[in-house]
């Protein structure tokens, strides 16, 4: 499954087999999680930095967090000791909505399937009385073979053509405030992709940061959707990591297959080409 509880990571914790990956991260921090991690985090996790890696040099037109290449990321797993035979299970601190879903996505693409985000993140650990251990851990390198998934990616010419046909969906999942352009505290230029609808990632959570009922989410993604089938969606949000999130909580509500324009929002707007539009 998809979504792992604090129970049953709890029932897991001395299984050889599993991963455990810490990739609390702050957009406005970016290394103030990491301490925190060395102060306390569950005990064999092995922390992940959204910047350092799980994002491919920035060069100014492809994003804030541009994907890395499938050989840097095969890279990425050999060295953080995932094999094909890993069961991996990732948290944050945000319910798995800011870099565990990115993590999490990307071993999907390479066709690593055995992956779960903890439920919750670290504040439900945390919540229950999990164990804790502090300090740095690692695991031992292996050797990650990938099976690439090139299909679950669209670039940013894709994504345009995409919202402008009624056979697909594009998703822009960032707070509605900044979808209509009323603000833009991160990126240079405020508004969204022309013919994106706005379905904001943290309405996918519970106000204690657990996923809401599979079935009530399915409602609301067929209604976003629009008769449009899962995969026909595409997914942006402002540097393409917490849309990887809505393509989870789809998937966990029955409507796998959405794709992801991983440049997203800061990669369109970087190409004054590129038509915006603002408000609803």
């Amino acid at each position: 499954m998809p979504l792992m509880t604090v129970r049953e990571l709890v029932d897991r914790l001395s299984d050889p087999r599993l991963a455990i990956f810490d990739c609390r991260f702050l957009l406005d921090a970016p290394d103030a999680c990491k301490q925190e991690y060395l102060a306390a985090h569950i005990p064999g996790a092995v922390y992940v930095h959204l910047d350092h890696d799980l994002s491919a040099p920035k060069t100014g037109r492809n994003g804030r967090h541009p994907l890395p290449d499938p050989a840097a990321i095969v890279d990425l797993f050999s060295r953080l000791g995932i094999s094909n035979d890993t069961d991996v299970v990732v948290y944050d601190s945000a319910g798995g909505g800011l870099a565990a879903s990115r993590l999490w996505w990307m071993l999907r693409y390479l066709g690593h399937d055995r992956v779960s985000i903890l439920d919750g993140g670290w504040p439900a650990w945390v919540a229950a009385g999990g164990p804790v251990r502090a300090g740095e851990e690692r695991r031992a390198p292996t050797t990650f073979v990938a099976r690439s998934r090139h299909g679950m990616v669209r670039n940013a010419e894709a994504t345009g053509a995409a919202a402008a046909s009624p056979r697909w969906r594009v998703v822009d999942v960032r707070a509605p405030a900044r979808y209509r352009g009323d603000e833009e505290p991160i990126d240079p230029v405020a508004g969204h992709i022309r013919g994106a609808r706005n379905w904001y990632w943290m309405n996918s959570l519970t106000p204690d940061g657990h996923l809401r009922p599979a079935d009530q989410l399915r409602v609301e993604f067929e209604s976003l959707l629009g008769g449009v089938p899962p995969e026909r969606s595409i997914c942006y949000c402002g540097s393409g990591v917490t849309s990887a999130f809505l393509i989870f909580a789809m998937e966990l509500a029955g409507l796998p297959g959405g794709l992801l324009y991983p440049g997203s929002w800061s990669e369109w707007c970087s190409d004054p080409a590129r038509p915006i539009a603002t408000g609803d």
